[in-house]
């Protein structure tokens, strides 16, 4: 089945990449990244990165002007991105009012016209408190009104491999699929390394912790997550 990943360039999306890349009943199409206007730009380098690696063609979709539209998220203005747990209150400020079902519409037009039998998307079960946009209801529905959008014209299948697992499950195939980490991109803040503070870095050092695999990425702060997630666990 030809497939078509939307892949950001974080730890998710390029390890789905790899995923279908090793799969045999599946063919790696082509990546699709999409840029927002977000504050962590630099990840579209990550995906591109992929990309070469798996020798299919990277396509950057300009919709920034579409993000500067979507007001008051963290990763689109002029508001600080939180420090803390993933899973804390506070994180709902990064969410992108409809960022999914936008990319995937794209997606899934692309798809269409590149003779794509699938689009993949690695949300997964940890997005669920936060987005939406990323949990099964959506999912199906989307899937469902996709259908209907192409009717008659294409059969389209949305992959969400990811979509009931856990972000330490996605870690642990990682470490299975011998990714270099360190080519991943995940922090919110879009410095020179990874903070190792926001949501999306704790998230990832705890997930890699659980699953014992080992994390070759730089982090500005190495120890933050440890304080967060027992903060976390006790509230």
């Amino acid at each position: 089945m030809k497939t078509l990943i939307i892949c950001s360039g974080g730890l998710d999306s390029v390890t789905l990449a790899h995923k279908v890349a090793e799969d045999k009943d599946r063919t790696l199409t082509r990546l699709v990244s999409f840029d927002y206007g977000q504050r962590h730009k630099k990840e579209l380098s990550y995906a591109k990165a992929c990309a070469d690696r798996l020798g299919v063609p990277h396509h950057i979709v300009d919709i920034s002007s579409v993000g500067k539209a979507l007001t008051g998220s963290a990763l689109t203005d002029d508001v600080d991105v939180p420090d803390g747990h993933y899973a804390e209150e506070s994180m709902k400020i990064t969410i992108v009012p409809n960022r999914n079902a936008i990319m995937l519409a794209i997606a899934y037009g692309m798809a269409c016209s590149n003779g794509d039998e699938a689009v993949a998307t690695a949300v997964h079960g940890g997005d669920h408190f936060i987005y939406p946009d990323c949990r099964p209801d959506f999912l199906k529905s989307f899937a469902t009104m996709q259908g209907y959008a192409l009717e008659d014209v294409a059969e389209i299948e949305l992959y969400t491999p990811y979509a009931s697992l856990s972000k330490t499950e996605i870690a642990a195939d990682a470490g299975a699929l011998n990714l270099p980490l360190e080519e991943t991109w995940s922090c919110y803040k879009g410095g020179e390394i990874h903070c190792g503070t926001c949501g999306t870095c704790v998230e990832r050092r705890e997930a890699f912790d659980l699953a014992g695999v080992k994390d070759t990425t730089e982090y500005a702060d190495e120890n933050f997550w440890r304080e967060s997630v027992k903060k976390a666990e006790s509230a």
